[in-house]
């Protein structure tokens, strides 16, 4: 069974999509239980990092994520909940990753929030396979992650490197959306569902 978390985030419904063309079974729950039994969890979520993880400690979902020992995927801001701290609502976050989350520097003419297709370069880890490398994924996201020794891949914006994705143990994050990515994206959760 695959277990997409349900929080105060948006977007989610994408991801359910996104598993059920893959003719894949998911079931949307903030219920602990069926997150324990899960064989694969997805954190998806478009949002606010404070609101969410509001949401989050009042279900008791802090405990039950950092304790899974399944493979996980985090994505968008389901990544940045997983690191230490957000600056976005001066939020203390999961802590799996110990990275802060920075917004994009407004002084230095940015364009907030970064939206479209970006690369994926200087791949590694588990969930990448070497046609990924340089192929275009969608990303939508005012604050990112600095490069890290978390780093899975690197994406640049406008001259600034960040991590566009993360792994630790059975832990992944992307910054980037792989249900809104095409034909890529649908490999990139293919090789978590079917390879991890």
């Amino acid at each position: 069974m695959i277990a997409v978390i349900k929080y105060n985030a948006g977007n989610i419904l994408s991801v359910m999509n996104a598993l059920w063309r893959l003719g894949k079974d998911a079931v949307l729950t903030d219920d602990p239980d069926t997150i324990r039994k899960a064989d694969r969890v997805i954190f998806p979520g478009v949002g606010e990092a404070s609101s969410a993880m509001r949401y989050i400690r009042e279900h008791a979902l802090d405990e039950v994520i950092v304790s899974l020992q399944r493979p996980f995927l985090g994505i968008c801001l389901g990544l940045q909940l997983m690191c230490s701290y957000s600056e976005e609502g001066d939020t203390e976050c999961l802590g799996i990753f110990s990275d802060k989350v920075s917004l994009f520097p407004s002084d230095r003419g940015y364009k907030i929030p970064h939206v479209g297709w970006n690369t994926i370069t200087n791949l590694r880890g588990s969930l990448f396979c070497n046609e990924l490398e340089d192929e275009y994924m969608y990303f939508v996201h005012s604050y990112y992650v600095p490069m890290s020794k978390y780093c899975t891949s690197v994406t640049e914006y406008d001259g600034l490197s960040f991590s566009s994705s993360l792994e630790k143990d059975n832990f992944i994050g992307v910054q980037f959306h792989p249900e809104k990515s095409g034909k890529m994206g649908n490999l990139i959760l293919k090789r978590f569902l079917e390879e991890l």
